[in-house]
């Protein structure tokens, strides 16, 4: 067999002799079963017709200018028979094919409903309550529905372990469900995880997960990828999928995604949520410009930046804010109106805390010129609950 890390449709797998990766939903076996079906008849029409090929070479072979011993051309028989008779497999693949088809195109009532939000080059997962992140986490046994959409070009949602994949076009929403069987294992403590997210802390690293094996909270996962070429970074789109056990679990996992703990640094959880958010698929933290598409954070606060229409605006807090709410009002110069709007997305405690990782980032803050053009209302127009009330204002707008 040719091993797995070469084959087209190969994830990470322990078996040197599998075409597949781990079998973990309801559609594994399915698609598995029909794929070697398809392959083994193949092969062998594949062998017969070279063995018939290089035989009736060697049996027909004639020297130059030598009569041919026969001159039939034409065998009713034969050729009904090998025109009808794989006709009869090529049923049997159009059958089996059909109803795999029609099982993935048929979402159950009743399932667990997801947004996906695809960009260049990220994954939101929409679990509601201002909770959006980049990790795909489902309940094993039940069937998950996901509403996908891009904000941008094509991409293609796909995850090996259980053979399912969708493309996922802007202007328009397109569905994929699936039905997860095998949880994910809970592999690492609390207090190793977070002496791992310390060390990441004071070296301003993103989690690995290729070399941990395991996410931030602990948890064994599947791989999912984008699997259409979408632009520079396409090979960087790639996230995880976690299947808890219960239901409880899942909760228990995005009530603790759904606000900063109160004992939390809002420019510590800031940090958070330039990882989760996508933040850093666009914009660098150590001043790096090449590959990405916006603006590097590093020394961001409190600088004088330069607009596309030649103006210049001073990054205080209220322009951060305006950046990530209407990210097109004031366009950095060179580069291009290509960021979102995360209005409605975060709540404003995330949007406070963003800042303030922002600020942190920079030598000079948001400090000296901000605050004494802003005055002493700079303090109050960035708390989290003056934001509520600006907040109030733009969704009556």
């Amino acid at each position: 067999m040719i091993p797995a890390a070469i084959m087209p449709l190969a994830d990470y797998t322990d078996s040197k002799l599998s075409f597949f990766p781990e079998s973990a939903s309801t559609f594994s076996s399915d698609s598995d079963w029909i794929f070697y079906f398809i392959s083994i008849v193949a092969l062998i029409f594949f062998i017969a017709i070279v063995i018939a090929l290089f035989g009736f070479t060697v049996k027909y072979k004639k020297a130059k200018g030598m009569a041919a011993e026969s001159q039939t051309d034409h065998n009713t028989t034969i050729e009904l028979v090998w025109s009808i008779g794989p006709s009869f497999l090529l049923i049997v693949m159009f059958y089996f094919g059909a109803q795999g088809y029609l099982a993935h195109r048929t979402i159950p009532e009743g399932s667990y409903e997801l947004g996906v939000d695809a960009y260049k080059w990220g994954w939101g997962i929409n679990y509601g309550k201002f909770v959006i992140h980049p990790e795909l986490h489902v309940v094993a046994g039940e069937p998950t529905k996901l509403t996908m959409t891009s904000s941008d070009v094509i991409h293609s949602l796909y995850i090996p372990a259980f053979r399912v994949k969708k493309d996922i076009v802007p202007g328009r929403y397109n569905y994929m469900w699936f039905k997860a069987t095998k949880p994910s294992e809970k592999v690492v403590t609390d207090e190793e995880l977070e002496q791992l997210a310390a060390k990441d802390a004071e070296t301003n690293a993103s989690w690995n997960y290729d070399e941990r094996q395991f996410t931030p909270d602990g948890y064994t996962f599947y791989d999912l990828y984008c699997t259409e070429y979408c632009g520079t970074n396409h090979s960087e789109m790639q996230t995880v999928v976690v299947v808890h056990e219960t239901r409880a679990d899942l909760d228990a996992w995005i009530k603790k995604y759904s606000k900063r703990a109160s004992t939390e640094s809002p420019a510590s959880y800031g940090q958070k949520l330039y990882e989760r958010r996508g933040c850093k698929t666009c914009h660098s933290i150590d001043g790096t410009k090449v590959g990405y598409v916006g603006p590097t954070w590093k020394d961001l606060a409190g600088t004088s930046r330069p607009l596309a229409n030649g103006d210049e605006v001073l990054a205080d807090e209220n322009y951060l804010r305006e950046s990530i709410l209407n990210p097109k009002a004031k366009i950095a110069a060179g580069y291009q109106p290509v960021m979102p709007s995360y209005k409605g997305q975060l709540t404003d405690d995330d949007i406070y805390s963003l800042v303030e990782y922002i600020k942190s980032l920079s030598e000079s803050g948001s400090g000296g010129e901000a605050e004494a053009d802003a005055g002493e209302g700079t303090e109050e127009d960035t708390s989290p609950g003056a934001n509520d009330e600006q907040a109030g204002d733009e969704a009556a707008q």
